[in-house]
């Protein structure tokens, strides 16, 4: 037991895989564990290597793992999956998993502090609060304009929606009343919440430094910037602002046969929720910014060839990597000379 070094550990809900190896490739463990026991097994081994894939709960026992003094690296699934020889197995998934994480090559998600998911959660709770508020307003719509009450679209054509449906509800049958009213009443409760997030995100976003850098970059408010400087830990595992572009899926899809190179729209690979708040920042960009701004500027030429919806991703991926620099140098955001 002594003589383990790696380890790979196949993460579940209640029964773990464990698959260790020596220096020289020998299996030495190979067993399962049960949720309790997880903790008790890793305080009796000597200091190693612990590899695990970067799914649900990863962070949690990375974040245990490391307090009793073992190495712990995670790793995207999809970089894992080409190591498992054969069949889907826990134990073939661990032993995928202990080869992988010794790879000179492996790429790394660097390890969340508790903090860091508590924020990226509030993220969460207000992008379903968000969905659901959508679906609230697209039902209240469609219900409405079948007694003929149509308003225009936005906020305030909600409003509008909500003062006709007062002004008429007398003429409306009684069932619909009460089926519209509770809608509303949903929506407001909803509306609430979402503001309650918004306001503690924003409190996460002034008391991190990193957060506060980033919201220097135009087209990066505080719901941005903390999501960013919440999701990535560590700038430095990513080689570059393309690499950090492209993990978020805004780079163009390369596809390559015979020599010949074709590049086929951006990948949307990667973080959907970040790449979906930098696009918006984008076409708030291009659409509010300064005369004398210098993404506008830059904007404004490719406008002059290019979609409109096309040089918001483009202006997204630039500010994505502007973002990694911020982050990876520890610099605010400078602009360029006009």
């Amino acid at each position: 037991m002594e003589q383990v070094i790696t380890i790979g550990l196949d993460l579940a809900k209640n029964v773990f895989q464990v698959h260790g190896i020596d220096a020289a490739g020998k299996v030495l463990v190979r067993r399962q564990l049960r949720r309790g026991d997880v903790l008790r097994f890793f305080g009796g081994l000597p200091r190693c290597l612990v590899g695990m894939e970067a799914c649900a709960t990863a962070h949690y026992w990375a974040r245990e793992l490391t307090k009793l003094g073992h190495t712990v690296r995670l790793m995207p699934p999809a970089y894992v999956k080409p190591y498992v020889k054969r069949g889907k197995t826990d134990v073939a998934d661990a032993e995928a998993i202990a080869e992988a994480v010794t790879r000179p090559t492996m790429r790394f998600v660097a390890v969340k502090t508790a903090d860091q998911q508590a924020a990226l959660m509030l993220h969460k709770v207000r992008d379903l609060l968000v969905r659901q508020r959508t679906m609230l307003i697209n039902a209240l719509r469609g219900h409405l304009a079948e007694f003929g009450i149509v308003a225009a679209r936005g906020p305030g054509g909600v409003t509008a929606a909500i003062i006709s449906l007062h002004e008429a509800q007398d003429s409306l049958p009684e069932l619909a009343r009460v089926a519209l009213h509770g809608l509303i009443d949903q929506l407001r409760i909803v509306r609430g919440e979402i503001a309650r997030v918004e306001k503690r995100i924003v409190a996460w976003h002034r008391a991190s430094n990193a957060s506060r850098r980033l919201a220097t970059i135009p087209g990066i408010g505080p719901i941005t910037a903390s999501a960013i400087a919440a999701a990535v830990p560590d700038a430095t595992l990513f080689q570059s602002g393309r690499q950090f572009a492209a993990w978020l899926g805004l780079t163009p899809r390369a596809h390559s046969s015979g020599g010949k190179e074709r590049r086929v729209g951006i990948s949307k690979q990667g973080d959907g929720y970040i790449r979906r708040l930098l696009v918006t920042g984008a076409t708030a960009v291009i659409r509010l910014a300064r005369q004398g701004n210098a993404s506008k500027t830059w904007a404004a030429k490719l406008l002059e060839r290019k979609s409109a919806r096309l040089v918001s991703v483009a202006l997204a991926n630039k500010t994505a990597r502007i973002a990694w620099a911020v982050l990876a140098r520890n610099q605010s955001y400078v602009a360029p000379a006009m």
